[in-house]
Parts: structure tokens; sequence; C-alpha cells
């Protein structure tokens, strides 16, 4: 076996003057078809099993939580209203039911920007598998307490139980995006990278099915709705264990040269594994003599500070776009723009196939298009739709029809951000930053994120309250504003290196440029079947 590795992996090696060279250049400028081809050859099924497995029972649930609690509204708020009178004695307003539901809504985020801050230390103590593979147990107690709030006639444990799985979406929507870009090849990070964007949608499309009148929708139901998080969990916490660790983390932190090849073979299949673990080693090199580098120092460090600042944008950008305000007040927003009491919940699931559609339009096409264009794109036609939503609702008292244009843009605004702005941003903030720069860069993305998400979910109803209809120019300022700083600051990432990009930045922030071959002591020899190293004194 080992031998009939060696032969494989001395065949795929590229040398100067040999004939698989020419065939490697004439890759370069291949044909879609080409393209089409070696994208297939890369992407190996445990590759997908394992994109599967870590976006079903992480970025789904996100998706799920999101949306799960726009259909049983009433319901929730008629269960405070009774539970508070039998314990206390007191009759609620609306007002204070209302603020209730909000809190219930947005303490998911509160809880994910606490899952957010603990990402740091957990992928680099756990690393980005085994920290997925822990987290589950939150979901667990989560599901529980909100599965069973009715039976115990609690409100409170439907808002604790949201905290909590809010507290693992905010770990998992890091590292799950952390992990598919370690794992990948960089011809396929961008598609495997919005996979969990594709779950995300699948997630919500699910809660808006599950949640009609004719299913799960019902008074007596909606403690179960809130705990099917348990099911995609269960699946992940039983079969993402036998899959490999990220190999950037095993070589880089843990210095494990075998247990990183064993995992490239598991992945790759095909391929030059000996070239993937060199590239490893080069960024290893850069980074001999820095750690991983806490929030603080992230944030101080100069060489870094265009990169920052770019997730910084693009992440508060798709959560201040307005989509956490479709998401979380959907039914709401069909009925203020005259949609039928009846047709709303269908109107709703619609909008979630769209989503659905376009988060896997977005997936197959970025390898194609590249990561730029589904930003700038996404965004500018977020921003276009947010216009329209306030030109139809002020205009729809004289033309009824300007109901459906309204409908049309919430619609609109949902494409838009799923064929980009969803899975991108988190995408690229493990693109820009190098291995000793990337759990810090995740955390400070995700806190943003979150923190937006927050105030979006809890003072939405408030703003629309205030402003009406115009609430949503402030949304299309954000969109123009996040789609203008992407045009003009923003690289293309595509089929480029980790150490590539950060060299692209190099310019902007001010700091030479790193050798991209520098010189060591530590060499890479020729690769058995295990990935042997031996050590080259420098002449």
């Amino acid at each position: 076996m080992d031998q009939e590795f060696d032969n494989k992996s001395a065949d795929s090696r590229p040398s100067s003057g040999s004939a698989s060279s020419a065939p490697r250049e004439r890759w370069e400028e291949s044909t879609n078809g080409t393209r089409s081809e070696e994208f297939s050859r890369h992407l190996t099924w445990s590759l997908l099993a394992v994109a599967f497995l870590a976006s079903f029972g992480s970025s789904m649930l996100y998706g799920f939580n999101l949306a799960v609690v726009n259909s049983p509204a009433e319901y929730i708020k008629a269960f405070y209203n009774e539970t508070l009178t039998e314990r206390h004695h007191w009759i609620p307003d609306e007002h204070f039911l209302t603020i209730l539901y909000s809190l219930t809504v947005s303490i998911f985020a509160i809880g994910g920007m606490t899952g957010a801050l603990l990402v740091g230390k957990l992928v680099t103590k756990y690393g980005r598998k085994g920290t997925l593979v822990r987290s589950t147990m939150l979901v667990f107690i989560g599901g529980s307490l909100m599965g069973f709030s009715r039976w115990f006639r609690n409100p409170f444990m439907v808002i604790a139980g949201r905290f909590i799985t809010g507290v693992h979406s905010g770990i998992s929507l890091s590292v799950v995006p952390m992990y598919l870009g370690e794992i990948a090849p960089k011809n396929l990070r961008g598609f495997l990278g919005l996979v969990p964007s594709i779950h995300i949608c699948l997630g919500v499309f699910s809660a808006q099915v599950l949640g009609l009148s004719e299913l799960l929708g019902k008074e007596e139901h909606w403690p179960l709705l809130l705990s099917l998080v348990l099911f995609p969990t269960l699946v992940q916490l039983m079969l993402l264990p036998w899959f490999p660790e990220s190999p950037r983390y095993l070589l880089i932190e843990k210095g494990n040269v075998h247990a990183t090849v064993s995992a490239l073979k598991c992945f790759r299949k095909k391929g030059n594994i000996q070239a993937e673990v060199e590239e490893m080693q080069e960024e290893q090199r850069s980074l001999s003599s820095i750690k991983t580098l806490s929030v603080r120092r992230l944030l101080m460090d100069r060489s870094v500070r265009w990169q920052v600042l770019t997730i910084v944008v693009v992440n508060i950008g798709m959560q201040l776009s307005g989509i956490d305000a479709i998401w979380f007040y959907t039914n709401e927003i069909f009925r203020n723009a005259g949609i039928p009491e009846p047709h709303i919940q269908y109107t709703t699931v619609g909008t979630g196939a769209i989503e659905v559609i376009s988060g896997t339009l977005g997936c197959f096409t970025i390898e194609r298009v590249g990561r730029r264009p589904l930003i700038i794109g996404g965004f500018l036609f977020m921003g276009l739709c947010c216009a329209g939503i306030t030109v139809s609702v002020l205009l729809q008292a004289q033309f009824p029809f300007m109901s459906y244009i309204s409908v049309g843009c919430v619609v609109g605004i949902i494409a838009g951000f799923c064929i980009g702005p969803a899975g991108v941003p988190f995408l690229i903030t493990a693109e820009l930053f190098k291995q000793s720069h990337r759990p810090s860069a995740y955390t400070v993305a995700g806190c943003l994120n979150w923190l937006s998400n927050f105030t979006i979910g809890f003072v939405f109803p408030f703003l629309e309250d205030a402003t009406g209809p115009y609430c949503y120019l402030i949304f299309c300022a954000v969109c123009w504003g996040v789609a203008a700083y992407t045009i003009w600051v923003v690289p293309e990432t595509k089929n480029k290196t980790f150490l590539e990009i950060s060299q692209m930045f190099a310019t902007k922030n001010s700091a030479q440029k790193e050798d991209p071959t520098p010189n060591s002591h530590l060499k890479l020899a020729l690769m058995n079947g295990y990935g042997s190293l031996r050590l080259h004194d420098e002449k």
C-alpha cells in the first residue's frame, strides 16, 4: 500500500523539464470544461460528506432558529400571557408582550455573540472538528428546555433554550467555515465554503414548511417545533467524529506530520499531497516566532489592519442589510404589504424555496465568477430591493398592485443575500488571515455579526413603528456602502493560497512583502506513504 502511494505521489509531483509541467500550464488557461474536470477530480466523497455533516448539524440549525419563531409568534405570546397570569396574577399589556417576544427572538443573538467570544480558545485547544463535536451538547440542553417549557409552564425555559442554542450557533457559525476552508484544496475553497450557507437557507426553509398550520404550526405543537434542532445535531454527533481533523491545524499548530498526511489522504485521494504539505510548512515557517494571536493583539497588528477592517465591514453589513428583519418578521412584513392572512404562510414558504435555489446557485458559481462579484452584486441588488419596498408600501394605497411589488422586493432581498452575502463573508474571513490570526479574526467577525443580529432583531419592530417603510432606506444605504467598499478595497481571492492572499494586502498595510520561498532549516524530504521529514542544514 505504501509503495503504491509512493508511486502515485512521485508521479503527481511536477518538476522542471518534466512532461507534467506542460499539462499543468495548460490547466491554468483551460476552458470551462477542463475546469469542471479538475473540479470533480479534487472533489472527493469524504470532502462532500464532511461539508454536509458539519453544516447539517450546525449551520442548518442557525437558519432554522432564525425563522422558527416567526410562525408560532402569536402562540408564544399567548403562552407568555397565560403563564404570567397564572404565576404572578398579573395580566401583561400588549407592549410588554411585544418586548418579551422581541427578547425571545433576539436572545438567540446574545447567545451567538457569547459563543463567538469562545471560538478562538476552543479551536486552539480542541481543534476545528473537536470543537464542533463538543459543542453539540449545547443543542441537547437548549432543545430540551424549549421542548419541555409548556409542560413545566415556564416561559423563561424558552428564553434560556434560545440563548443556549444561540451559543452553539455562535461557535459553529465561525468554526464550520474555518474547518471547511482549511480542509479544502484552494480551487474548492469557495464551493465548500458556501455549503454552510446552503444549509442556512435549508434551515430557514425547513422552519417555514414545518411551521405551516397543516403541520406543526398549531398551538399545541410549537414546543415540538422549537425542539426539532435535536435531530440534525444527533446525526452530526454520530458521524462527524469518524472524519479527520483539519490538516492545517494538525501540522501548523500541533506539528503532527503523520496525522496531517493521513488526513490529506482521506480528503484528497488524488492530487499532490506533498505540494500541500510544503505550502503548509511554508506558512508555518513564516509564523515560526508567532503563536496564535489574541483578539487584542489582532486589533493592534498594523500588518493586518485592512483585513480586519474588511471583515468588520462585511460582517456588520450582512446583518444590517435588513435580512434578519426579513427572516424574523416575514409574516408581519407580508401582512403590512396587504397579503391576505390565509396566504401569508404559503408566501413565506415560497421565499424559503427562493433562498435554497439562490444559495445553491451561489455555491456552484463562486469558483467560476469569484468572491467579489457575488458580494458586490448581492449587496447592490439587495439595496435596490430595499428602496423598492419603501416605494411600493408608500404607493400601495393608491395602486393595489404595489403590494405584489413589495412581496417581490422581499423575495429579491432574500435571493440577493443568499447568492453571495450569506456565505462569502465567512469564507473570506478564513482566506484573508494566516493560521496565527484566523481564530481571533473569527472571534471579531462573529461578535460583530451577532451584535448586529441582536440589534436588528430587538430594534426592528420599534424602528418600523417609528419610521414606517422608510426604515428600509437605512438598509439600502448599508447595502450600497458595503458594495462600494468591496469594489475599492477587497481583492479577488479565488485560487490563491493563504500566504498569497496575505501578500496581496502587504502594500495596503504598508508592510514588506514576505518572501514566498524563505530560507529555512526545515525542508520536506521525498515523502513516503506517511510523509516523513528530515532536517537539512543550510549551507
